[in-house]
C-alpha cells in the first residue's frame, strides 16, 4: 500500500473527508474530488507529509469526472485507487416525489460512479488497482420513502458487481461498500419531494457510527481487497441477513421504523 495515488470522491465531508484523512495519515498521495473547492482545498491544508490535489468536481457531470482523471494522471502519472464515495439521498414517497428529484439521485450515485470508474479504468487496470464504490444497506433492501436513494445504490452495486466479473482475470480488485447509519451531512442535504433541501436530520447523529470509524474499516477492507462488506451489525448484516430469510418480516420493520421518523413522508 505505500505510495499509492488514490482518488476519492465526495471528499469534502462525511466519509469521504474521513477517508482523505486516513489516507493521508497512511502516507498515500490524493486526489480529492467535491463540488465545495473551499472545503477541499481547507482539508489539503490540514494534511500534511503527502500530495493532495484538490479538484472542483460534479460527479453528475461527465466531462468534470473526464477532467478530473486528467487532472490526477496529469500530476502522479497514475491511478491506483478509485473510490466512488460522492452521493446524495432523498426523503419522499413516489406518489409525491419530483420526477427530477429521482432523476438527479441518479444522476449522482450511480452516473457518477460510471463516469469516473469508465474514465479511470485504463489506468487503474495498468496499476492492478481497485475501484472502490459506496452504497448502504438501501442497496440491498428497499427503504421506504427513498425509492431513488435505494434504486440508485441497486444500480451501482449491479454495475460493480459486473465490472468485477468483466475483469476476472485483469488483476482488477472491485470492492462494495455498505455502511449502514453513519454521522455525516448526507440527511441534511437529503432532497425532498419538490427538490429543496431536508435541511435537518430525522434521526440522532451521535448514536450512529462515526465517519471515521467507517473509513479506517474501508481502508482495510481496501488494503485485504475484500469483494464486498456491510460495515455495521444490526442496521447492516443482520438486516440484510433476515431479508433474505423472511423478506416480509423486514418490509414490515422497516415500514414502522421510518414512518416513526420526525416528519415521515410515510402515511
Amino acid at each position: 500500500m505505500a505510495n499509492k495515488v488514490v482518488v476519492i470522491t465526495g471528499a469534502s465531508s462525511g466519509i469521504g473527508k474521513a477517508l482523505a484523512e486516513k489516507y493521508a495519515a497512511e502516507g498515500h498521495n490524493l486526489v480529492l474530488a467535491a463540488r465545495r473547492i473551499d472545503r477541499l482545498e481547507a482539508l489539503k491544508n490540514k494534511l500534511g507529509g503527502v500530495e493532495v490535489l484538490p479538484v472542483k468536481t460534479d460527479v453528475s457531470d461527465e466531462e468534470d469526472c473526464k477532467q478530473l482523471i486528467n487532472a490526477a494522471i496529469d500530476r502522479f502519472g497514475r491511478i491506483d485507487i478509485l473510490i466512488n464515495n460522492a452521493g446524495i439521498s432523498m426523503r419522499a414517497v413516489l406518489e409525491d416525489v419530483e420526477i427530477e428529484v429521482l432523476r438527479k439521485v441518479m444522476d449522482v450515485n450511480y452516473w457518477g460512479t460510471v463516469y469516473c470508474t469508465k474514465y479511470a479504468l485504463a489506468h487503474i487496470l495498468k496499476q492492478k488497482g481497485s475501484v472502490v464504490g459506496v452504497i448502504s444497506t438501501g442497496g440491498y433492501i428497499g427503504l421506504p420513502g427513498r425509492t431513488g436513494y435505494s434504486s440508485s445504490k441497486f444500480a451501482v452495486r449491479g454495475f460493480l458487481d459486473t465490472l468485477r466479473v468483466e475483469n476476472l482475470r485483469s488483476g482488477l480488485h472491485v470492492l462494495v461498500v455498505a455502511p449502514g447509519f453513519t454521522a455525516s451531512e448526507i440527511r441534511e442535504t437529503a432532497l425532498v419531494a419538490d427538490g429543496s433541501h431536508q435541511g435537518k436530520t430525522p434521526r440522532n447523529e451521535n448514536k450512529m457510527m462515526s465517519a471515521e470509524r467507517c473509513a479506517s474499516i474501508m481502508y482495510r477492507a481496501i488494503k485485504n481487497r475484500r469483494r464486498k462488506m456491510i460495515v455495521s451489525f444490526w442496521d447492516g448484516k443482520v438486516i440484510v441477513l433476515v431479508a433474505k430469510l423472511w423478506a416480509w418480516l423486514v418490509d414490515q420493520i422497516l415500514y414502522v421504523v421510518f414512518k416513526n421518523e420526525p416528519d415521515s413522508p410515510l402515511k
